[in-house]
Protein backbone atom coordinates (compact mmCIF):
# COMPACT_ATOMS: atom_id res chain seq x y z
CA UNK A 1 0.00 0.00 0.00
CA UNK A 2 2.53 2.31 0.94
CA UNK A 3 4.79 1.46 -2.47
CA UNK A 4 1.22 2.26 -4.35
CA UNK A 5 0.92 5.64 -2.76
CA UNK A 6 4.63 7.07 -3.09
CA UNK A 7 3.88 5.88 -6.99
CA UNK A 8 1.14 7.82 -7.14
CA UNK A 9 2.72 10.89 -5.10
CA UNK A 10 5.84 10.75 -7.66
CA UNK A 11 3.05 10.77 -11.02
CA UNK A 12 1.34 14.09 -9.88
CA UNK A 13 4.66 15.58 -9.10
CA UNK A 14 6.05 14.64 -12.24
CA UNK A 15 3.03 16.11 -14.20
CA UNK A 16 1.59 18.89 -12.81
CA UNK A 17 0.16 20.26 -15.77
CA UNK A 18 -2.02 16.82 -16.30
CA UNK A 19 -5.60 16.90 -14.93
CA UNK A 20 -8.64 14.53 -15.47
CA UNK A 21 -11.04 16.48 -17.23
CA UNK A 22 -14.82 16.12 -16.36
CA UNK A 23 -15.45 13.50 -19.22
CA UNK A 24 -13.01 11.16 -17.78
CA UNK A 25 -10.20 11.68 -20.52
CA UNK A 26 -6.56 13.10 -19.18
CA UNK A 27 -5.63 16.49 -21.22
CA UNK A 28 -2.43 18.93 -20.62
CA UNK A 29 -2.91 22.76 -20.12
CA UNK A 30 -0.46 25.24 -19.80
CA UNK A 31 -0.09 26.73 -16.28
CA UNK A 32 1.93 29.84 -17.41
CA UNK A 33 -1.21 30.44 -20.05
CA UNK A 34 -3.99 29.79 -17.72
CA UNK A 35 -2.47 31.32 -14.87
CA UNK A 36 -2.31 34.76 -17.41
CA UNK A 37 -5.87 34.12 -18.64
CA UNK A 38 -7.47 34.15 -14.95
CA UNK A 39 -5.45 37.20 -14.26
CA UNK A 40 -6.71 39.22 -17.40
CA UNK A 41 -10.17 38.07 -16.19
CA UNK A 42 -9.61 39.51 -13.23
CA UNK A 43 -8.66 42.76 -14.86
CA UNK A 44 -11.12 42.89 -17.57
CA UNK A 45 -13.53 42.55 -14.54
CA UNK A 46 -12.34 45.76 -12.61
CA UNK A 47 -12.92 47.41 -16.14
CA UNK A 48 -16.47 46.56 -15.41
CA UNK A 49 -17.18 46.45 -11.71
CA UNK A 50 -16.04 49.68 -10.78
CA UNK A 51 -14.52 50.94 -13.71
CA UNK A 52 -17.66 51.40 -16.21
CA UNK A 53 -19.62 51.56 -12.84
CA UNK A 54 -17.87 54.49 -12.15
CA UNK A 55 -17.56 55.76 -15.73
CA UNK A 56 -21.12 56.23 -16.05
CA UNK A 57 -22.28 57.18 -12.69
CA UNK A 58 -20.27 60.05 -12.80
CA UNK A 59 -21.50 61.49 -15.64
CA UNK A 60 -25.07 60.08 -14.70
CA UNK A 61 -28.06 63.02 -14.28
CA UNK A 62 -27.91 64.56 -10.66
CA UNK A 63 -29.97 62.21 -8.45
CA UNK A 64 -28.93 58.60 -10.68
CA UNK A 65 -26.14 57.98 -9.58
CA UNK A 66 -26.78 55.52 -6.83
CA UNK A 67 -29.29 54.00 -9.59
CA UNK A 68 -26.88 53.56 -12.25
CA UNK A 69 -24.40 51.80 -9.64
CA UNK A 70 -27.26 49.65 -8.88
CA UNK A 71 -28.14 48.24 -12.51
CA UNK A 72 -24.54 47.68 -13.25
CA UNK A 73 -24.36 45.28 -10.41
CA UNK A 74 -27.78 43.31 -11.12
CA UNK A 75 -27.03 43.16 -14.61
CA UNK A 76 -23.20 42.10 -13.84
CA UNK A 77 -25.34 39.37 -11.76
CA UNK A 78 -28.24 38.46 -13.90
CA UNK A 79 -25.59 37.91 -17.07
CA UNK A 80 -23.75 35.81 -15.11
CA UNK A 81 -26.22 33.47 -14.54
CA UNK A 82 -27.87 33.39 -17.75
CA UNK A 83 -24.54 32.76 -19.14
CA UNK A 84 -24.35 29.96 -17.19
CA UNK A 85 -27.49 28.41 -17.90
CA UNK A 86 -27.19 29.04 -21.74
CA UNK A 87 -25.75 31.93 -23.60
CA UNK A 88 -22.04 30.08 -23.46
CA UNK A 89 -22.95 26.94 -24.72
CA UNK A 90 -25.04 29.26 -27.20
CA UNK A 91 -21.75 31.18 -27.75
CA UNK A 92 -18.69 28.42 -27.93
CA UNK A 93 -20.71 25.10 -27.73
CA UNK A 94 -19.63 22.76 -30.14
CA UNK A 95 -20.06 24.11 -34.06
CA UNK A 96 -22.98 22.43 -36.09
CA UNK A 97 -24.73 24.43 -38.75
CA UNK A 98 -22.18 27.83 -37.59
CA UNK A 99 -25.05 29.74 -36.41
CA UNK A 100 -25.56 28.77 -32.73
CA UNK A 101 -23.23 26.39 -30.71
CA UNK A 102 -24.43 22.99 -29.22
CA UNK A 103 -26.16 22.26 -26.00
CA UNK A 104 -22.94 20.24 -25.04
CA UNK A 105 -21.82 23.21 -22.47
CA UNK A 106 -25.81 23.85 -20.65
CA UNK A 107 -24.78 24.65 -17.25
CA UNK A 108 -21.25 24.39 -18.00
CA UNK A 109 -21.59 20.31 -17.26
CA UNK A 110 -19.71 19.61 -19.78
CA UNK A 111 -16.47 21.71 -20.05
CA UNK A 112 -13.09 20.17 -21.78
CA UNK A 113 -10.29 19.74 -19.15
CA UNK A 114 -8.55 22.23 -22.25
CA UNK A 115 -10.29 24.37 -24.59
CA UNK A 116 -10.04 22.88 -28.42
CA UNK A 117 -7.29 24.73 -30.05
CA UNK A 118 -6.03 26.11 -26.88
CA UNK A 119 -4.11 25.17 -24.33
CA UNK A 120 -5.58 26.62 -21.18
CA UNK A 121 -8.78 24.60 -19.44
CA UNK A 122 -11.99 25.58 -20.43
CA UNK A 123 -13.09 26.53 -17.29
CA UNK A 124 -10.99 29.67 -17.52
CA UNK A 125 -11.53 30.33 -21.16
CA UNK A 126 -15.43 30.23 -20.16
CA UNK A 127 -14.83 32.55 -17.28
CA UNK A 128 -13.16 35.16 -19.79
CA UNK A 129 -16.04 35.25 -21.87
CA UNK A 130 -18.54 35.16 -19.04
CA UNK A 131 -17.04 38.47 -17.70
CA UNK A 132 -17.03 39.43 -21.51
CA UNK A 133 -20.76 39.35 -21.78
CA UNK A 134 -20.54 40.93 -18.55
CA UNK A 135 -19.00 44.25 -19.84
CA UNK A 136 -20.98 44.04 -23.08
CA UNK A 137 -24.12 43.94 -21.42
CA UNK A 138 -23.24 47.11 -19.10
CA UNK A 139 -22.37 48.82 -21.72
CA UNK A 140 -26.00 49.56 -22.45
CA UNK A 141 -26.91 51.33 -19.37
CA UNK A 142 -26.04 54.50 -20.41
CA UNK A 143 -28.42 55.12 -22.92
CA UNK A 144 -31.46 54.77 -20.38
CA UNK A 145 -29.14 56.59 -17.79
CA UNK A 146 -32.05 58.75 -15.09
CA UNK A 147 -35.36 56.76 -17.00
CA UNK A 148 -34.93 53.00 -17.23
CA UNK A 149 -36.94 51.17 -14.92
CA UNK A 150 -34.69 48.83 -13.40
CA UNK A 151 -37.32 45.72 -13.46
CA UNK A 152 -36.78 46.18 -17.55
CA UNK A 153 -32.76 46.87 -17.43
CA UNK A 154 -32.23 43.49 -15.40
CA UNK A 155 -34.36 41.65 -17.59
CA UNK A 156 -33.43 43.15 -20.77
CA UNK A 157 -29.92 43.00 -20.74
CA UNK A 158 -30.36 38.90 -19.62
CA UNK A 159 -31.94 38.05 -22.56
CA UNK A 160 -30.00 40.44 -24.51
CA UNK A 161 -26.96 38.94 -23.25
CA UNK A 162 -28.07 35.39 -24.48
CA UNK A 163 -30.58 36.26 -27.67
CA UNK A 164 -28.18 38.90 -29.22
CA UNK A 165 -24.78 38.75 -28.08
CA UNK A 166 -24.46 34.85 -28.00
CA UNK A 167 -24.78 34.14 -31.60
CA UNK A 168 -22.89 37.14 -32.53
CA UNK A 169 -20.23 35.92 -30.47
CA UNK A 170 -20.51 32.36 -31.85
CA UNK A 171 -20.30 34.09 -35.93
CA UNK A 172 -16.98 35.54 -34.71
CA UNK A 173 -15.05 33.94 -32.35
CA UNK A 174 -17.04 30.51 -31.86
CA UNK A 175 -16.08 29.23 -35.53
CA UNK A 176 -19.67 30.22 -36.92
CA UNK A 177 -19.88 31.54 -40.53
CA UNK A 178 -19.05 35.04 -40.57
CA UNK A 179 -15.50 34.35 -39.41
CA UNK A 180 -15.26 31.04 -40.95
CA UNK A 181 -17.02 32.10 -44.44
CA UNK A 182 -16.42 35.48 -44.69
CA UNK A 183 -13.01 35.96 -43.16
CA UNK A 184 -14.34 38.76 -40.66
CA UNK A 185 -11.68 39.04 -38.17
CA UNK A 186 -12.80 40.64 -34.61
CA UNK A 187 -9.41 40.20 -32.36
CA UNK A 188 -11.25 41.47 -29.14
CA UNK A 189 -14.29 42.95 -29.44
CA UNK A 190 -15.06 46.23 -31.77
CA UNK A 191 -17.85 44.15 -33.48
CA UNK A 192 -18.83 40.98 -30.94
CA UNK A 193 -18.97 43.51 -28.28
CA UNK A 194 -19.12 47.43 -29.10
CA UNK A 195 -21.24 47.55 -31.99
CA UNK A 196 -23.39 44.95 -31.21
CA UNK A 197 -24.12 46.97 -27.15
CA UNK A 198 -24.01 50.48 -28.64
CA UNK A 199 -26.32 49.64 -31.71
CA UNK A 200 -28.67 47.99 -29.13
CA UNK A 201 -28.16 51.00 -26.92
CA UNK A 202 -29.47 53.29 -29.77
CA UNK A 203 -32.07 51.52 -30.43
CA UNK A 204 -33.63 51.01 -26.75
CA UNK A 205 -33.26 54.27 -25.86
CA UNK A 206 -35.13 55.53 -29.33
CA UNK A 207 -37.74 53.44 -28.25
CA UNK A 208 -37.71 54.63 -24.36
CA UNK A 209 -38.26 57.95 -25.82
CA UNK A 210 -36.63 60.87 -24.56
CA UNK A 211 -36.09 62.08 -21.16
CA UNK A 212 -37.99 64.95 -19.23
CA UNK A 213 -34.64 67.42 -18.86
CA UNK A 214 -33.92 66.54 -22.81
CA UNK A 215 -31.30 67.91 -24.01
CA UNK A 216 -29.67 68.79 -20.49
CA UNK A 217 -26.18 68.16 -19.93
CA UNK A 218 -25.02 65.19 -18.08
CA UNK A 219 -24.00 65.78 -14.34
CA UNK A 220 -20.91 67.01 -15.16
CA UNK A 221 -19.66 67.74 -10.96
CA UNK A 222 -18.42 64.24 -11.09
CA UNK A 223 -16.21 64.87 -13.77
CA UNK A 224 -13.45 63.06 -10.99
CA UNK A 225 -15.48 59.83 -11.15
CA UNK A 226 -15.66 59.77 -14.05
CA UNK A 227 -12.12 59.79 -15.14
CA UNK A 228 -11.55 57.27 -12.23
CA UNK A 229 -13.44 54.75 -13.98
CA UNK A 230 -12.05 55.50 -17.30
CA UNK A 231 -8.86 54.80 -15.91
CA UNK A 232 -10.10 51.97 -14.47
CA UNK A 233 -11.22 50.98 -17.68
CA UNK A 234 -7.74 51.64 -19.07
CA UNK A 235 -6.46 49.45 -16.57
CA UNK A 236 -8.98 46.55 -17.04
CA UNK A 237 -8.96 46.81 -21.31
CA UNK A 238 -5.32 45.23 -20.89
CA UNK A 239 -7.08 42.24 -19.71
CA UNK A 240 -9.92 42.45 -22.56
CA UNK A 241 -6.73 43.04 -25.69
CA UNK A 242 -3.99 40.77 -23.61
CA UNK A 243 -6.44 37.66 -22.77
CA UNK A 244 -7.72 37.79 -26.02
CA UNK A 245 -4.36 36.09 -26.94
CA UNK A 246 -5.36 33.19 -24.87
CA UNK A 247 -1.69 32.97 -24.22
CA UNK A 248 1.19 34.14 -22.61
CA UNK A 249 3.22 35.13 -25.19
CA UNK A 250 4.27 37.91 -27.54
CA UNK A 251 0.66 37.93 -29.07
CA UNK A 252 -0.55 39.18 -25.59
CA UNK A 253 2.38 41.63 -25.55
CA UNK A 254 1.73 43.49 -28.76
CA UNK A 255 -1.87 43.49 -28.06
CA UNK A 256 -0.95 45.28 -24.40
CA UNK A 257 1.22 47.98 -26.39
CA UNK A 258 -1.53 48.88 -29.39
CA UNK A 259 -4.22 49.14 -26.56
CA UNK A 260 -2.12 51.35 -24.50
CA UNK A 261 -0.79 53.34 -27.39
CA UNK A 262 -4.62 53.75 -28.68
CA UNK A 263 -5.73 55.00 -24.92
CA UNK A 264 -2.96 57.44 -25.18
CA UNK A 265 -4.24 58.98 -28.41
CA UNK A 266 -7.40 58.77 -28.03
CA UNK A 267 -7.07 60.66 -24.21
CA UNK A 268 -4.95 63.62 -26.33
CA UNK A 269 -6.63 64.00 -28.92
CA UNK A 270 -10.08 64.48 -27.41
CA UNK A 271 -8.02 67.15 -25.41
CA UNK A 272 -6.92 68.68 -28.69
CA UNK A 273 -10.55 68.65 -30.15
CA UNK A 274 -11.75 70.60 -27.31
CA UNK A 275 -8.66 72.96 -27.44
CA UNK A 276 -10.04 73.90 -30.81
CA UNK A 277 -13.39 74.45 -30.27
CA UNK A 278 -11.39 77.09 -27.33
CA UNK A 279 -12.48 74.98 -24.52
CA UNK A 280 -10.64 73.69 -21.19
CA UNK A 281 -8.71 70.59 -20.75
CA UNK A 282 -11.97 68.79 -19.05
CA UNK A 283 -11.36 65.53 -17.57
CA UNK A 284 -14.75 64.26 -18.77
CA UNK A 285 -13.10 65.02 -22.01
CA UNK A 286 -9.98 63.10 -21.43
CA UNK A 287 -11.89 60.13 -19.82
CA UNK A 288 -13.42 60.21 -23.32
CA UNK A 289 -11.53 60.12 -25.67
CA UNK A 290 -9.56 57.58 -23.92
CA UNK A 291 -12.41 55.00 -23.99
CA UNK A 292 -13.41 55.69 -27.30
CA UNK A 293 -9.74 55.09 -28.27
CA UNK A 294 -10.10 51.54 -26.34
CA UNK A 295 -13.14 50.90 -28.20
CA UNK A 296 -11.36 51.78 -31.48
CA UNK A 297 -8.58 49.14 -31.08
CA UNK A 298 -10.06 45.86 -29.67
CA UNK A 299 -10.73 44.35 -32.94
CA UNK A 300 -7.20 45.72 -34.03
CA UNK A 301 -4.68 45.22 -31.37
CA UNK A 302 -2.87 41.70 -32.49
CA UNK A 303 -2.74 42.54 -36.12
CA UNK A 304 -1.75 46.39 -36.13
CA UNK A 305 1.80 48.11 -35.22
CA UNK A 306 1.96 50.45 -32.29
CA UNK A 307 2.20 53.34 -35.01
CA UNK A 308 -1.05 52.11 -36.22
CA UNK A 309 -2.81 51.75 -32.75
CA UNK A 310 -2.10 55.48 -32.37
CA UNK A 311 -3.58 56.34 -35.63
CA UNK A 312 -6.50 54.23 -34.89
CA UNK A 313 -6.92 55.37 -31.46
CA UNK A 314 -6.91 58.96 -32.96
CA UNK A 315 -9.27 58.63 -35.68
CA UNK A 316 -11.72 56.63 -32.95
CA UNK A 317 -11.86 59.46 -30.46
CA UNK A 318 -12.40 62.22 -33.57
CA UNK A 319 -15.03 59.97 -34.95
CA UNK A 320 -16.81 59.37 -31.37
CA UNK A 321 -16.93 63.30 -30.74
CA UNK A 322 -18.52 64.11 -33.89
CA UNK A 323 -21.16 60.85 -33.77
CA UNK A 324 -21.97 62.56 -30.29
CA UNK A 325 -23.10 65.89 -31.56
CA UNK A 326 -25.01 64.06 -34.40
CA UNK A 327 -26.70 61.69 -32.38
CA UNK A 328 -28.08 64.70 -29.86
CA UNK A 329 -29.03 67.00 -33.25
CA UNK A 330 -31.27 64.05 -34.22
CA UNK A 331 -32.84 64.74 -31.37
CA UNK A 332 -32.10 60.97 -29.51
CA UNK A 333 -31.67 60.45 -26.29
CA UNK A 334 -28.57 58.47 -26.04
CA UNK A 335 -28.24 60.06 -22.97
CA UNK A 336 -24.52 59.14 -22.03
CA UNK A 337 -23.59 58.79 -25.81
CA UNK A 338 -22.91 54.85 -25.53
CA UNK A 339 -23.35 54.39 -29.28
CA UNK A 340 -21.01 57.54 -29.88
CA UNK A 341 -18.80 55.82 -27.36
CA UNK A 342 -18.77 52.28 -28.55
CA UNK A 343 -20.40 51.35 -31.49
CA UNK A 344 -18.99 53.81 -33.65
CA UNK A 345 -15.11 53.86 -32.78
CA UNK A 346 -15.56 49.76 -32.77
CA UNK A 347 -16.53 50.20 -36.58
CA UNK A 348 -14.42 52.22 -37.58
CA UNK A 349 -11.57 50.40 -35.79
CA UNK A 350 -13.14 46.99 -37.18
CA UNK A 351 -12.87 48.64 -40.62
CA UNK A 352 -9.77 50.19 -39.93
CA UNK A 353 -7.70 46.98 -39.58
CA UNK A 354 -8.41 46.09 -42.73
CA UNK A 355 -5.98 49.33 -43.57
CA UNK A 356 -3.72 48.88 -40.98
CA UNK A 357 -2.52 45.26 -40.90
CA UNK A 358 -0.96 45.20 -43.81
CA UNK A 359 2.86 44.77 -43.79
CA UNK A 360 3.42 47.91 -45.52
CA UNK A 361 2.61 49.94 -42.38
CA UNK A 362 4.05 47.31 -40.02
CA UNK A 363 0.98 45.17 -39.43
CA UNK A 364 0.94 41.52 -39.05
CA UNK A 365 0.04 41.48 -43.53
CA UNK A 366 -2.98 39.43 -45.15
CA UNK A 367 -3.86 35.91 -44.56
CA UNK A 368 -2.78 34.02 -48.08
CA UNK A 369 -6.22 34.25 -49.51
CA UNK A 370 -6.74 37.62 -48.74
CA UNK A 371 -6.17 41.32 -50.22
CA UNK A 372 -6.86 45.01 -48.66
CA UNK A 373 -9.99 44.99 -50.48
CA UNK A 374 -10.92 41.54 -49.80
CA UNK A 375 -10.53 42.51 -46.05
CA UNK A 376 -12.07 45.38 -46.29
CA UNK A 377 -15.59 43.94 -47.67
CA UNK A 378 -15.04 41.16 -45.48
CA UNK A 379 -14.35 43.77 -42.29
CA UNK A 380 -17.95 46.07 -44.02
CA UNK A 381 -20.10 42.83 -43.83
CA UNK A 382 -19.26 42.15 -40.16
CA UNK A 383 -19.80 45.26 -39.09
CA UNK A 384 -23.09 45.89 -41.24
CA UNK A 385 -24.46 41.70 -40.24
CA UNK A 386 -23.82 42.20 -36.43
CA UNK A 387 -25.30 45.85 -36.51
CA UNK A 388 -28.81 44.95 -38.31
CA UNK A 389 -28.75 41.82 -36.13
CA UNK A 390 -28.32 43.72 -32.68
CA UNK A 391 -31.01 46.24 -33.79
CA UNK A 392 -33.84 43.65 -34.84
CA UNK A 393 -33.13 41.92 -31.94
CA UNK A 394 -32.97 44.14 -29.39
CA UNK A 395 -35.79 45.73 -30.71
CA UNK A 396 -37.88 42.11 -30.31
CA UNK A 397 -36.45 42.16 -27.05
CA UNK A 398 -37.42 45.87 -25.70
CA UNK A 399 -40.33 44.92 -26.40
CA UNK A 400 -41.00 41.68 -24.71
CA UNK A 401 -39.57 42.22 -21.42
CA UNK A 402 -41.65 45.51 -21.48
CA UNK A 403 -44.70 42.80 -21.04
CA UNK A 404 -43.04 42.17 -17.59
CA UNK A 405 -41.93 45.31 -16.65
CA UNK A 406 -42.52 49.17 -18.51
CA UNK A 407 -39.27 50.01 -19.99
CA UNK A 408 -39.44 53.38 -18.32
CA UNK A 409 -40.12 55.02 -15.01
CA UNK A 410 -43.29 57.36 -14.49
CA UNK A 411 -42.53 61.32 -15.15
CA UNK A 412 -42.61 62.33 -11.06
CA UNK A 413 -40.31 59.65 -10.50
CA UNK A 414 -38.16 60.46 -13.17
CA UNK A 415 -38.02 64.15 -12.08
CA UNK A 416 -37.13 63.04 -8.68
CA UNK A 417 -34.19 61.05 -9.64
CA UNK A 418 -33.97 57.62 -9.54
CA UNK A 419 -32.02 57.05 -6.32
CA UNK A 420 -34.77 58.68 -4.38
CA UNK A 421 -38.26 57.32 -6.49
CA UNK A 422 -36.44 53.40 -7.14
CA UNK A 423 -33.63 53.08 -4.34
CA UNK A 424 -34.32 54.86 -1.43
CA UNK A 425 -31.52 56.41 -1.69
CA UNK A 426 -31.02 60.14 -0.20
Amino acid sequence: MSVALVASALVAFALPSMAMAQDGSIEASDSGDTAWLLAATALLLIATLPGMALFQAGRARAGAFVAMLMQTAAVAAAVSLAWIVCGYTLAFGGVTSGWLGGGNAMMLVELGNVRDGLSVPESAFALFQMVCAVLASVMMLGAWSGRGRFGWVVLFAALWSVVVLAPVLHWLWGGGWLASASGTIDYAGGMALEVSAGTSALVTAVLMGRGIDFPRDSNTGLSPITLAGALLLWIGWFGLCGGSAFAANDDAAAALISAHAAACAGGLMRLLIDRLRREPPRAEAFALGLVSGLAAIAPAALYVSPGGAMAIGAIGATLSAGAAWLVRRMGIDDRLGVSALFAVPGAAGSLLVGVFMARALGGTGYDDTMNPIAQLVAQGIGVVVVAAWSAIGSTVIALMASLAFPMRVSEASEEAGLDVATHGER
